[in-house]
């Protein structure tokens, strides 16, 4: 018909098809008047209805040939089939050269044909696919069969082994739910295959691809985890027993199931008896044999870097998907910034000293007495085995664990089950398993690790957790901390660029600042004020609050957070009120390290990077990373800042640095415990690696016990510490080193200067005040608010 340019159609002059066509619309109508006509005899009907369902059949093949040429286009191309059968999953190497980890999207071990034992691939094809040699894809006899079968109810699959692999490698294009359109589109992807595939590459991807539950993927891990072997080793009954699974994993899972998976493992011989590839005597001996598992998960392969193998791994999704590439076919090799001698030192370290905080957690919590037990680790590593790990926590927390049962996914989900608030509570309370893991995790101390080469901002080692096995969480990247004390040299280094000298001098006294709704703010130290004079040097060097809040009080809360930003602290919110300057806003440990970083680089922010450059699997590059320098804050105050930090090393809370690990070098840092023990930082710059870390629990609500142990000048700087030693000692850094600035000249008449302007100033007190400023009372510790913290401690 044609369109007029009305809203009238105009018939075509000849409205019915011609030719055979039309005879084809003509013919199936009169043959089913004819199938219904009374008049004419039974055997005449029976023969027109039959020629007109041969007809309908006919028209309706014609149809779904003519809907299959229109799905062609949206099944995998012929380039895509050839671009899975050499997937190569991207690489990431480490600065030296070392491999770090492969990005596999499964637990998979991918094998050769001719490494997998022939019982498998016998046991397969006389199982699944006995005319797999014979077909191009689809076998039609097999469909026919399966629409007969399903016809007088005993429904059997029709799909080939080549289908099951469309399905298998394709399951979002193809679809999953069972419809004429999904199989369609399996059956025009398995004669893409065949023609992209040989017939011993279908057999190899095949049995490299099938899941086998317990995270294995591929007949590999599959003999792995269910019969510790390789493939190879599979004997026939292990072999049958493997195949049998592919029916339905589940319901044949060996291990919860197993005579479900002996019956099908049976008939799976019986299929290999009756295809020829197995004897009868054979059959007869092996059916009578039971199933012996030697079961064992197989652990994904983490490699040195876990955590950050996971965030490099979205970035380079990200990456890929703009620059049309796939991470897990195209062979990427990723070139990362992290050395990896470094990071073994850098696990190491986390390992060996996790280790024996977790004893001083345990023995301190296990015990009722709240008295400090002992200065050395080794102490509490022997007692701990003669204590209840936690102990005296637990018993007399009840309430508090009441809270961590109902936060718990176990009572979520038994709410949302129906089950009420008392009974769900009650039930889980008499769950010995849960409750054993309840407490493991809540009473887990950790940690997180970070080294940046300031002059790249490069990432040098990266330790995300204790174990990413029971910790996937980053405390590097993920987890926000209040930083304490390692928080002040932001506060020092914006008054300095001001224009504040270091010497200027402030008095050590009880510190009131009015806030908005009529706070007032108190920050305190661990000790009461003395009255003394102090220079704001020192204050930074012993980190005092009360010193720090005054200075902060010059400089306001805005300028602090500005120049906190610009050195690093770009993802987390910063509250612009006087207690940031003791680091009440939570910050992650990467921001901090970057921070720091820009200080040993002379006040040139550099972006911290894990990645280099990305090369192809021939080794072409394809892009390179370099992070881009911004002065930030000026050499001078850089230096003063270093200058100070050394100090507060030598002879400030960072003295273990120097006195129980033997650091030499010339370093500076600072150390960071926030109320009641809550977060132990500390930050240790070089000139060549700046390294920080945190250690804490992941709930707040519990914390190391004694204040001894809760400082992080006792926690967090033991893991720095440790690396720093070992590092050195290596020579993966030049001992030698050292920042460009030379430490302020110190007269022997400054201590008789210093005593003579404190005691002027307290005559001038006296007069100006009507009397000396004595030391306020030590204060009283009180909880803790997100605007109105009373001290942060070191």
């Amino acid at each position: 018909m044609r369109w007029h340019g009305t809203r009238e159609f105009i018939v075509a002059e000849n409205p019915l098809p011609t030719g055979r066509l039309r005879r084809f619309y003509q013919r199936l109508p009169a043959a089913f008047r004819a199938a219904l006509d009374p008049n004419l005899s039974i055997r005449a009907r029976l023969l027109h209805g039959t020629k007109a369902l041969a007809l309908l059949g006919g028209l309706g093949l014609a149809l779904l040939l003519v809907y299959g040429v229109v799905l062609i286009p949206f099944t995998p191309s012929i380039a895509d089939l050839q671009r899975a059968k050499i997937d190569q999953p991207s690489v990431l190497i480490s600065a030296d050269g070392r491999r770090l980890a492969t990005l596999k999207p499964m637990n998979r071990e991918w094998v050769r044909l001719n490494q997998i034992s022939p019982h498998v691939i016998t046991a397969l094809i006389a199982t699944e696919d006995h005319r797999f040699y014979n077909h191009y894809g689809v076998d039609l006899l097999r469909v026919v069969s399966g629409i007969l079968r399903t016809f007088i109810g005993d429904p059997q699959g029709g799909s080939t082994l080549t289908q099951q692999l469309a399905r298998n490698l394709y399951p979002e294009g193809i679809g999953r739910q069972r419809t004429v359109t999904r199989k369609l589109k399996e059956t025009i992807t398995a004669i893409k295959i065949e023609l992209a595939y040989s017939k011993q590459e279908i057999l190899e991807t095949y049995l490299n691809t099938m899941p086998f539950l317990y995270n294995a993927f591929g007949i590999e891990m599959a003999a792995r985890t269910y019969f510790d072997k390789p493939a190879r080793k599979l004997d026939v009954a292990e072999s049958a027993t493997l195949i049998a699974m592919l029916k339905g994993t589940a319901y044949y899972n060996p291990v919860l199931n197993p005579e479900r998976s002996l019956k099908r493992r049976n008939v799976v011989l019986g299929q290999m008896v009756k295809r020829g590839v197995l004897s009868e005597a054979e059959f007869n001996r092996q059916k009578l044999r039971p199933i012996r598992l030697d079961f064992e998960r197989q652990p994904e392969a983490l490699g040195p870097i876990p955590h950050l193998a996971m965030q490099i791994r979205k970035w380079l999704i990200g990456w890929a998907d703009r620059n049309d590439k796939n991470i897990y076919t195209d062979g990427l090799i990723v070139h990362t910034t992290v050395d990896s001698r470094l990071q073994a030192l850098a696990n190491q370290a986390v390992n060996r000293q996790m280790e024996t905080l977790q004893a001083v957690a345990d023995v301190e919590w296990g015990m009722s007495s709240k008295q400090l037990l002992s200065t050395e680790v080794n102490t509490y590593v022997q007692q701990r085995r003669r204590v209840q790990p936690f102990g005296y926590f637990w018993k007399t927390q009840s309430a508090l664990f009441d809270s961590f049962i109902r936060e718990s996914p176990a009572y979520r989900r038994a709410l949302e089950a129906g089950t009420k608030p008392e009974a769900a509570m009650a039930k889980l309370k008499t769950d010995k398993e849960f409750l054993g893991k309840l407490r493991a995790e809540k009473s887990r101390l950790q940690a997180g690790f970070v080294v940046i080469d300031p002059a790249s901002g490069h990432v040098k080692a990266w330790v995300g957790s204790r174990d990413f096995r029971t910790d996937q969480f980053d405390h590097v990247v993920q987890a926000r901390r209040q930083p304490g004390s390692t928080f002040k040299p932001f506060v020092y280094g914006a008054a300095i660029e001001q224009g504040m000298s270091p010497d200027k001098r402030f008095v050590d006294r009880a510190v009131e600042i009015s806030l908005p709704g009529g706070k007032v703010w108190r920050p305190a130290d661990a000790t009461a004020p003395t009255g003394r004079s102090m220079t704001a040097r020192e204050g930074l060097i012993f980190s005092k609050n009360t010193i720090t809040a005054q200075v902060m009080q010059e400089i306001g809360p805005r300028k602090t957070a500005q120049l906190a930003r610009l050195m690093g602290i770009t993802q987390s919110k910063l509250e612009e009120v006087p207690a940031l300057a003791l680091g009440t806003s939570p910050v992650t440990l990467l921001e901090m390290v970057s921070a720091y970083s820009t200080l040993a680089a002379g006040g040139q922010f550099r972006p911290p990077i894990f990645v280099s450059r990305i090369t192809d699997k021939n080794g072409n590059e394809l892009v390179s990373f370099a992070s881009e320098t911004q002065r930030v804050l000026s050499d001078k105050s850089a230096g003063e800042l270093i200058n100070i930090l050394r100090d507060a090393i030598d002879q400030g809370t960072g003295q273990p640095v120097r006195a129980q690990f033997g650091v030499r070098a010339d370093v500076a840092g600072k150390t960071g415990t926030t109320q009641d023990n809550t977060d132990g930082w500390f930050i240790l710059m070089h000139a060549r690696l700046v390294a920080g870390s945190w250690v804490g629990f992941n709930d707040s609500r519990i914390t190391m016990r004694s204040d001894y142990w809760g400082q992080g000048a006792h926690n967090a700087l033991l893991l720095v510490g440790d690396f720093f030693q070992h590092t050195l000692d290596s020579q993966f850094v030049a001992a030698a080193a050292r920042f460009p600035y030379e430490r302020p000249y110190q007269s022997v008449w400054d201590p008789v200067i210093d005593t003579a302007k404190d005691w002027l100033g307290g005559i001038l007190r006296d007069w100006g005040f009507g009397g000396r400023t004595t030391p306020a009372p030590a204060p009283q510790r009180r909880e803790r608010s997100e605007r109105d913290l009373d001290s942060t401690r070191d």
